[in-house]
């Protein structure tokens, strides 16, 4: 027989990397992108939408380029979550949109926080959330109101710009920055040098997908699940700088960020930011939208390939090895009563997972200028913070704030507790999220009132109202991802998958997630209740509850 030929290998196709020549848009979103970048999508908004009302948008505009100026479509009233995944987009669009506003680092003055109360009343029915990525957002917004929404909030130096979109979303800062007695670099300067040189820039706002940074010399906002994170870390020679982390994210493919191993100084923070996103920007993954985050760039280099990349095509040199930060012993959420390094006191309050109203940022920022503040911060747990408050006055504004709904001294529960948008509004949604958590706290805090003072660090539990893990649910002690679910009569209702003992800091990963076990909505205090109680009887001495979840019986977290 004549010798057979080997067949050609076959040539792997290409990723959609624009460095690598794949330029071609290869799905409807780079299409989009290409077409029409989305920062100019605000003229045909204030020109064109807000005069002919909703149906003069244009579709590709209505669900791709409105998100660039923090506008989605919210979801129709009505619809139930069994049916989110088989009806069209235009089947679940209302004739009204979530807004989002950019609170970069949290920061606001009470100035800002009544005008964001403002727009809540006047635009968008009285609704306001504060989310986990220290964002304020609206319901009920109309585009016919979209310019003299941008006049007020603009008029006091805040922005929509890049609020969603494939771009640099809100930055994540500390909300006790420059004024933590534990912090020894401040680092506003670089969050607002990035703000003012990169966001509405056409340099970075057609990225792959979306691309969240975190920046804090405490690590107090989830800086393990962002795509790049500045960690606070002295170096032995050099002093107070920053690690540099790359690589986080959770949704249906969670991964832990990396460590680089590179120690960056606080000037040069701004820089190797663009640097980063620049990598993610030409060697981002753009054929398949659900692979085009970084995380899965920097899963399939690894970080001496992606330092190297970096420090070679983007940087033009070398970044100084680090050592990487200490993890602190509990997690930091900053509520409750502190003082400053300047003798005065910062306040942190809990709403009930993040539900607020227009009214209560307005009765708030009274509170707080009546206590002598002119400041205030959000936090990436749900909860905001009053700065700068005198001794004398700690006590008259945690009375105020607790008749407005946010408490400094919070049961476990409401402490710990958050929840995504959900059904009520999310077109992504399955099930009930946010009022379910408000009722689950207080059933918790009647259920459990026997055994709370024998929980020292509070249990966490985050409700998501689909596997998209806008709550964390991956990073949770307890992490609820809604779900239909049959009930014991094999009714089909609304029900959560259960994930337990998830974490970051010392308790970084995703936790257990145990085959079958899910729950109904309505047996949720049941199932919270039992398991919390198993802890307190089990767990050793000061052991937290992500520990004793990974060596518990299975039988025991059912």
């Amino acid at each position: 027989m004549p010798p057979t030929t080997p067949a050609p290998a076959k040539r792997k196709r290409g990723e959609g990397q624009w460095k690598l020549g794949y330029r071609e848009p290869l799905n409807p979103n780079e299409r989009s992108k290409r077409d029409d970048d989305g920062l100019n999508v605000r003229a045909r908004i204030e020109n064109i939408y807000a005069k002919g009302g909703f149906d003069s948008i244009d579709p590709a505009d209505l669900r791709g380029r409105f998100r660039w100026w923090g506008l989605y479509t919210q979801r129709k009233p009505g619809i139930d979550g069994g049916r989110t995944a088989s009806l069209e987009p235009e089947e679940l669009d209302d004739r009204y949109f979530m807004l989002r506003i950019r609170c970069d680092g949290g920061a606001l003055t009470t100035e800002q926080l009544r005008v964001l109360g403002e727009v809540s009343q006047q635009y968008a029915r009285d609704t306001a959330d504060i989310t986990d990525r220290q964002n304020i957002q609206y319901h009920w917004i109309r585009v016919e109101d979209m310019p003299a929404i941008w006049e007020k909030v603009e008029g006091v130096g805040l922005l929509t710009t890049e609020a969603c979109g494939d771009t640099p979303r809100v930055i994540l800062g500390s909300p006790v920055a420059g004024i933590s007695a534990d912090e020894k670099l401040d680092p506003e300067p670089a969050i607002r040098t990035i703000l003012d040189r990169y966001i509405g820039s056409k340099e970075f706002s057609n990225l792959p997908r979306k691309f969240k940074t975190a920046i804090s010399w405490q690590q107090d906002v989830a800086h393990e699940i962002n795509d790049i994170s500045f960690v606070g870390v002295d170096h032995p020679e050099h002093g107070p700088g920053f690690d540099l982390w790359v690589g986080g994210g959770l949704s249906t493919n969670p991964k832990i960020a990396q460590r680089l191993g590179a120690w960056v100084p606080l000037d040069e923070i701004p820089d190797v930011w663009a640097g980063v996103i620049s990598v993610f920007r030409d060697y981002g993954y753009r054929r398949l939208r659900h692979r085009a985050r970084i995380k899965f760039l920097v899963a399939d280099w690894g970080v001496e390939e992606f330092r190297r990349v970096l420090e070679e095509e983007y940087l033009g040199r070398k970044l100084i090895d680090g050592p990487a930060p200490a993890v602190p012993e509990v997690p930091i959420d900053h509520v409750g009563v502190h003082k400053q390094v300047d003798g005065r006191n910062y306040v942190g309050l809990a709403p009930a997972s993040g539900r607020v109203s227009g009214s209560t940022l307005i009765s708030l920022a009274k509170a707080a200028e009546t206590a002598g503040s002119k400041r205030v911060r959000l936090t990436a747990q749900q909860k905001v913070v009053v700065l700068d408050v005198p001794d004398a006055a700690v006590d008259a504004l945690k009375a105020e704030a607790d008749a407005l709904g946010l408490q400094a001294e919070p049961s476990p529960w409401r402490r710990s507790t958050m929840a995504c948008t959900g059904i009520e509004f999310c077109k992504l949604a399955i099930v009930e999220t946010k009022e379910r958590a408000i009722r689950l706290v207080e059933d918790l805090e009647k259920r459990l009132a026997d055994i709370q003072g024998d929980i020292d660090t509070p249990v966490s539990i985050h409700l998501n109202g689909c596997p998209n893990s806008c709550a964390r649910t991956q990073v949770a002690d307890i992490g609820l991802k809604g779900m239909i679910v049959p009930d014991k009569d094999k009714n089909q209702v609304e029900g959560f998958q259960v994930h337990l003992g998830g974490g970051l800091g010392l308790d970084a990963g995703f936790g257990r997630k145990l085959r079958g076990l899910k729950v109904t909505s309505a047996e949720l205090g049941d199932y919270v209740e039992r398991v919390v109680r198993t802890y307190v009887a089990q767990r050793e001495p000061g052991e937290r509850f992500a520990t004793w979840v990974l060596r518990a019986d299975e039988d025991d977290l059912k």
